[in-house]
């Protein structure tokens, strides 16, 4: 089903998240996507307890057999010149994610998802934020409520020492993509951790 098909693979800055990102982007691959990894200026120019930035760029370039694009110039052609099949974002932090919901494009993550939107393909998102049931709530929900827009399973990761905090279960997000594919939402979307 995902032989062949082109998808932008965005990737934000929720550093404790970006490495378990790795297995579902080398599914897509291993599935048969064209896989273009797409990240946000805080995660090509920064390093964390969790990764090392050098590194983490060359596995995602290795791993796609693409160059990582982290310009909006690069992430442009994404629209009329080269349109992808499907756009992936995750992790979403809630950063992205109010910028998302109020159309605000100052990343080469966001310039790709609103040239796939534009285009009527979907997008599939997985959140990661500490405030999801704080103040990105209501981002979350716009989000829901916007057409081509599906979400990864999500909830809360800790409940009682961060209980706002709310993560995909990026064990479903080839699932995710293949429904979405479909113009479907998997579920339940909303799930328990």
């Amino acid at each position: 089903m995902l032989d062949g098909k082109k998808i932008g693979f965005g990737i934000t800055g929720s550093f404790c998240t970006v490495k378990d990102i790795i297995e579902p982007l080398k599914d897509l691959v291993d599935a048969g996507a064209i896989v273009y990894p797409i990240v946000t200026d805080i995660v090509y120019n920064s390093s964390s307890r969790f990764h090392d930035k050098d590194e983490y760029l060359a596995e995602l370039k290795e791993i796609t057999g693409h160059d990582v694009i982290y310009t909006i110039d690069e992430a442009e052609r994404f629209g009329p010149i080269m349109p992808l099949d499907m756009m992936i974002i995750a992790p979403l932090t809630g950063n992205s994610m109010a910028k998302l919901a109020n159309a605000i494009t100052d990343t080469a993550v966001l310039m790709a998802t609103k040239a796939t939107l534009r285009a009527g393909t979907p997008t599939v998102v997985a959140p990661c934020t500490n405030d999801a049931l704080g103040m990105s709530g209501m981002n979350i929900m716009k989000l829901m409520n916007t057409k081509n827009i599906f979400f990864v399973p999500f909830g809360q990761d800790n409940p009682f020492l961060k209980p706002t905090s709310m993560t995909a279960d990026l064990s479903q997000l080839v699932a995710t993509v293949e429904l979405a594919f479909e113009k479907k939402q998997i579920q339940p979307v909303i799930i328990q951790r």
